[in-house]
């Protein structure tokens, strides 16, 4: 599954466009309810719609394994 975030995220969680947050560093129960969120169609937004597609993919397992993966990773 990273390979999919990596495609709009960066390799290492960090977006090349301004519009696209970087995942690298972020808090990881902020990752689990965003992913949840958008899973369950409650976050709205410009990209929302490919969220949505991405998070409904995952399984609980998933969300906890990429949240702590991003989590991990150096932001800037």
């Amino acid at each position: 599954m990273v390979p999919l975030c990596a495609s709009c995220h960066g390799n290492q969680g960090i977006s090349a466009s301004p519009v696209i947050p970087d995942l690298a560093g972020q808090k990881q129960g902020y990752l689990v309810g965003a992913l949840n969120d958008y899973k369950a169609g409650r976050r709205q937004g410009s990209s929302a719609g490919m969220m949505v597609g991405v998070a409904k993919s995952l399984s609980d397992a998933d969300i906890t394994a990429l949240s702590a993966y991003y989590a991990g990773l150096k932001g800037n």
